[in-house]
């Protein structure tokens, strides 16, 4: 992804370059080892820098903002912002599951949490008894925790999730995606081209009919919660300094 954000701005040197900063909300396993540095060694930019940065679903925002931020500093005027994830070989490894890196009191703080969400315990703050709180809430828990907060009904979430669904399938069928979309060749000779998370053909009815996954008097299903994908995407951020003078 990074190599076609580049070959798209051929004016650009890639020795102007001044930082590659990539977001991986699980940086380990596959993507360990500061995948940023990785991917430039791997593109032959051995001597642009690379900095990995995790928050988690917004980690990849983080570096765009990051890059906005460094050049309005005067830190340089181009900067790669990209992310990737693959959420498929997280079973390989991850960074908050590999051995003896576990910290108790944070994994008896998410033992609470599942025990919350399946209604087996009431929850009071794990502070009070010496824990520390559950600094990781998955983005379906989070769903709940919002809906409850705000009152969105479970009617409205599933005709939102129905609209989107609906929209994005339309868009893929008129090739709306298609000027940002790099196709990826699989180690099978597959050829992916296309989002494979909007399911064709999606229904009110087929969406009001499942179960919630999170909480058995939730809300959020599998239907109108986020998907789990695997993915990458690459921005070149320039100053517009830098635009002008490079035509």
């Amino acid at each position: 992804m990074v190599a076609e954000a580049l070959a798209q701005v051929p004016e650009l040197d890639p020795n102007d370059i001044v930082d590659l900063m990539m977001g991986c909300g699980q940086p380990a396993g596959q993507s360990g080892y500061n995948i940023s540095r990785v991917v430039a060694v791997q593109l032959g930019y051995d001597l642009l820098p690379g900095t990995t940065v995790n928050r988690y679903c917004s980690s990849s925002l983080q570096t765009t903002r990051m890059a906005m931020h460094a050049i309005r500093a005067g830190e340089g005027d181009v900067f790669v912002s990209a992310g990737v994830e693959s959420i498929s070989s997280l079973v390989t490894g991850n960074a908050d599951g590999m051995p003896r890196t576990k910290n108790p009191k944070f994994g008896e703080a998410r033992k609470r949490t599942a025990q919350l969400a399946e209604g087996g315990t009431d929850w009071s703050d794990p502070r009070e008894v010496g824990l520390l709180p559950d600094v990781y809430v998955a983005m379906g828990q989070t769903a709940e925790n919002v809906a409850s907060l705000t009152g969105i009904s479970r009617e409205d979430q599933d005709y939102w999730a129905l609209r989107s669904q609906n929209r994005t399938e339309e868009a893929i069928k008129r090739g709306f995606f298609k000027r940002e979309i790099t196709p990826v060749t699989l180690p099978d000779g597959t050829v992916v081209s296309t989002d494979d998370g909007p399911r064709a053909g999606t229904s009110y009815e087929a969406l009001a009919g499942l179960k919630p996954v999170f909480r058995p008097d939730g809300t959020v299903t599998a239907g109108n919660a986020c998907p789990l994908n695997d993915g990458a995407a690459a921005l070149i951020i320039m100053s517009d300094t830098k635009a002008k003078h490079s035509g």
